[in-house]
């Protein structure tokens, strides 16, 4: 039976009636037992119904998955902290600011509107639209890198990963069983080949071999040898079989010798080695002693091995022989040699482990296959170390408490023979100690906990639906490597969200920063509401927007995850708004000093508040270009690495120069035209934010901030 929907094992499940030893049995290890949604490959029986419905086991799947909680997205909890700060402050100021200007004498009314200008500029309203393009592109460029998005805030999750949690079978793997290892005794390998295409049940297909999984690989590297199966098959029939049995584990097929041989009749079995090894009369105890510890090796390296052997005689014992019960015929065998067979390792799954590792993303193999297999794959990919402890098992995990459970799944990097609730159980764990984790899987045993994971990872090609609804993210080419594309994508998308933020909030605070000590320092408004509202229209749409196309930075793959409790406004981000604001607020002041100090009087209230309008449109888009990237000078860069932010910037140059320049608009803003020399003194100051912004980058470069 494959059973690799339930279990995750790659390799066909033999089955039998017998009874089990009394105690609980990891799924994977109940060999009298056939279930819903799995396959029979081969043989014949007859089953008596012990459960339905929700009682089954896909109905305890079902069951799981109804009950697994659903936890918010980081980014949903970052943004609502934010969201909740920046309220009370932008509210507070507005007050502030509005009881100043009434206790100076001004207008209630123009402060009243001045007032709530200033909260609509405050707020960075064009934030939920920058983070929706940041994750609708994030989730188109996915698609490029062979993974469908389905919930659209998961694309961001991924940035935040600390674990990836990821099933073995056609994840990790090839879920395909390839020969590893073959070594001969006595006839050397030709009869060895020969056997294994002979004692085979599987046939040609529109695509290759049909049947077992094992048996297919094993006609695969036979062929690869070089042996025509079709010719061999036709020069040496099958004459009788002694099918494989559970309790034997052994096959047997007895053909009519072919031509190289002496007239007659040759045998072939194939089985366990511990089944086969000690009928193997015909070879010297050296070779069978030498066969059993290379099997014993193989094993420990998580191979299937398979001992072949032979037997022959003359044509007339032939119809007597076919007769026999297997266990009286497999004697007196002489010993062919062993194969190893394994899933193989994807050849990218290394580097991409290897990148995770480096990104400081634990990855973690949580599988129902067996603990060697799954033990000897994690160690070749580096997932475990050689002098890594044991695999936890299922039956292992079930003796641990919660509690137990939580203080172990740190140090544990293989799980094995795992059944679905136990699965829940280590994505409960691994949060439990503050982690962000995505879980990978591909079978019906996997839906449970592709839902409680932070972000769970379906396989689109050999995946169920049930694995596929359940998730947030489908790889559509089954690979871990694009897991970790995905990751890098995800990182992207956060790093331009704190862009975004971080230039919104210095143009923000720079607004907030002109209005607030203009009074103070017994300067009349120095912009009108609507001057406040169209800066805060042309800087945070599409100058804003664009920053969503913002590569990504170099070495995003080499730091580590973000914390899962960090603020959105970590690493100086509010110090930095908070200072670069008070430097544009300080340059547009002191222009405005400037020009009431040079033309003076009521009259010339619309040339001055144009400076500074220009001023604060200019310097917001200087430090826009200066923050692409918080730690690369914008010369490293290069302009043309983000065009549509270069072709934003400069529509908003070209609509601010309207609005001074363009005689009917004059009036709606209350502008008027600057002369060169203004326009040129505007340009240099903005030009100071820039210089300056890119300074504190040197900084940072050098104190590896």
């Amino acid at each position: 039976v494959d059973e690799s929907a339930l279990t995750g094992e790659s390799v066909t499940v033999e089955k039998s009636h017998g009874h089990l030893p009394v105690g609980e049995r990891p799924l994977g290890d109940r060999s009298n037992m056939a279930y819903k949604g799995t396959l029979v490959t081969h043989g014949r029986a007859a089953g008596l119904v012990v459960a339905t419905g929700a009682r089954t086991q896909l109905g305890q799947v079902a069951t799981l998955l109804g009950e697994a909680p659903t936890r918010a997205t980081p980014l949903q909890q970052r943004l609502a902290a934010f969201g909740k700060r920046l309220s009370v402050v932008v509210l507070a100021i507005c007050a502030v600011v509005f009881a100043i200007g009434v206790l100076r004498g001004e207008p209630v009314l123009l402060m009243a509107l001045t007032a709530i200008s200033l909260a609509v500029a405050a707020i960075p309203e064009a934030l939920p639209a920058v983070v929706t393009v940041l994750l609708a592109l994030g989730a188109r460029r996915l698609v490029n890198v062979n993974a469908l998005v389905r919930r659209l805030p998961s694309v961001e999750t991924l940035g935040s990963v600390n674990v990836i949690c990821s099933d073995k079978t056609g994840t990790l793997t090839l879920n395909r069983m390839q020969v590893r290892e073959h070594r001969s005794w006595g006839e050397g390998d030709t009869a060895l080949w020969t056997a294994l295409a002979l004692c085979n049940d599987a046939g040609p297909g529109a695509d290759g071999w049909v049947g077992d999984p094992t048996e297919t690989a094993l006609l695969q590297a036979a062929q690869e040898a070089g042996v025509d199966v079709a010719t061999l098959r036709q020069a040496s029939p099958r004459l009788h079989e002694w099918p494989f049995d559970a309790e034997r584990k052994r096959m047997s097929t007895l053909h009519a010798a072919v031509a190289a041989d002496a007239p007659g009749w040759r045998a072939w079995v194939k089985g366990a080695p511990e089944a086969v090894l000690p009928r193997c009369t015909g070879a010297s105890a050296d070779a069978n002693a030498d066969a059993l510890a290379t099997a014993q090796t193989w094993a420990a390296n998580g191979m299937r091995v398979l001992a072949v052997a032979t037997r022959t005689g003359g044509p007339k014992l032939a119809d007597e022989l076919a007769q026999q019960p297997a266990d009286t015929f497999e004697q007196g065998l002489t010993l062919v040699g062993l194969v190893g067979l394994i899933d193989p390792p994807r050849p990218e799954a290394r580097a991409a482990v290897a990148e995770c590792l480096a990104a400081g993303i634990r990855p973690v193999m949580i599988t129902g296959d067996h603990p060697a297999t799954a033990l000897a794959i994690a160690r070749d990919l580096g997932i475990a170390t050689a002098d890594a402890a044991g695999v936890l098992t299922g039956s292992e995990l079930a003796q641990l408490d919660d509690a137990t459970l939580a203080a172990t799944v740190p140090g544990v990097a293989v799980y094995a023979r795992m059944d679905p609730a136990q699965k829940i159980r280590i994505v409960t764990a691994l949060q439990s100690n503050g982690l962000f984790v995505a879980m990978t899987g591909d079978g019906v045993n996997d839906a449970p906990a592709l839902r409680s994971a932070d972000i769970g990872v379906a396989m689109g090609q050999g995946g169920t639906d049930v694995a596929r609804e359940a998730a947030s993210l489908v790889l559509l080419d089954d690979n871990f490597a694009t897991i970790v594309g995905a990751v890098r994508e995800g990182r992207r998308i956060f790093d331009n969200i704190r862009k975004f933020i971080r230039y919104a909030l210095t143009g923000n605070s720079g607004e907030i920063w002109v209005l607030f000590l203009a009074p103070l320092l017994g300067l009349p408004i120095p912009l009108m509401p609507i001057h406040i509202l169209w800066v805060n229209l042309v800087t945070d749409g599409l100058p804003g927007l664009a920053l969503a196309a913002e590569p990504a930075e170099r070495g995003v793959m080499q730091r580590p995850p973000r914390p899962p409790g960090e603020s959105v406004f970590a690493h100086g981000l509010w110090q930095h708004a908070l200072w670069v604001g008070l430097l544009i607020g300080a340059l547009c002041l002191g222009v405005q000093a400037w020009a009431l100090a040079g033309h003076g009087g009521p009259e010339t209230r619309a040339h001055w508040q144009t400076m500074v309008f220009t001023l604060l449109t200019l310097a917001q888009m200087a430090h826009l270009l200066a923050i692409r990237s918080e730690r690369e000078s914008l010369f490293t860069q290069g302009l043309r690495s983000n065009g549509p932010l270069l072709g934003a910037v400069a529509l908003t140059l070209v609509l601010q120069l309207a609005t001074v320049y363009v005689p009917w608009l004059q009036p709606i803003f209350h502008t008027q035209a600057l002369s060169a020399s203004e326009l040129g003194l505007c340009v240099a100051l903005a030009a100071v934010v820039f210089a300056v912004v890119e300074f504190e980058k040197v900084w940072r470069r050098r104190f590896r901030m």
